[in-house]
């Protein structure tokens, strides 16, 4: 006989199944008392409703994000979190960006609640508030806060940090959505984002006046 920890934790990966393919509205108790093989009445006795179902998954999903996010941690005013970051190279940052990348793509449980959340975000005001800050809050946050600390370093030079942070990290978010509708265009979207990274880089890496008159009698030539 299943255990009751058991059911609830099946319950509950059925309903993010579900609720990432159909939508929270359209998918009933039944389908989901169904999916794990068990009765509704049995279901509501590890459930008050299919509310509280989404709001332990909500929960869940805020744990798993926190706890595994770059985005969500970063603190780039804070030298403990810096200091292993001073020497930070192009080529590590851009495989710091693709290995997040990857594992958002590929753990199922931010997989399916990224999906869940893009489907609910316009129906579900609290949906659209975790989809906002997940999908553009934290990650903008993060990017400035990089951005912003590499200027201070003097490897980037000193533009718009906003800005620079908007062209560095927003085209990611369509290419995660791309990769979401599309699995099997994964391979060039890595190598899109990849060039993405490293030209960004190039562009706005510090130079030397030395550099930068080379750089323009090139150009002019």
């Amino acid at each position: 006989m299943t255990a009751r920890g058991n059911t609830r934790q099946e319950i509950l990966d059925a309903a993010l199944e579900l609720f990432s393919v159909q939508g929270y509205e359209a998918t009933s108790i039944s389908q989901l008392a169904e999916a794990v093989g068990i009765r509704k009445a049995s279901l509501y006795s590890h459930f008050e409703n299919k509310q509280a179902i989404l709001d332990a998954l909500l929960q869940t999903t805020l744990e798993g994000y926190s706890q595994h996010s770059i985005f969500a941690k970063a603190h780039w005013d804070d030298p403990d979190f810096t200091r292993d970051k001073e020497n930070m190279t192009p080529e590590t940052a851009a495989q710091m960006f693709m290995g997040q990348v990857r594992y958002i793509i590929h753990d199922p449980r931010i997989s399916r609640g990224r999906k869940m959340l893009t489907i609910e975000q316009f129906q579900n005001p609290q949906m659209a508030r975790l989809q906002t800050k997940q999908s553009y809050t934290d990650v903008m946050t993060y990017f400035t806060g990089l951005v912003r600390f590499l200027i201070r370093q003097g490897r980037l030079e000193a533009h718009d940090p906003e800005i620079m942070a908007a062209q560095l990290c927003l085209p990611v978010s369509m290419w995660i959505n791309l990769c979401d509708r599309e699995p099997d265009r994964e391979a060039e979207v890595m190598g899109l984002m990849e060039r993405h990274f490293r030209q960004f880089f190039d562009l706005y890496a510090c130079r030397t006046e030395t550099e930068k008159i080379t750089e323009n009698q090139e150009e002019s030539t």
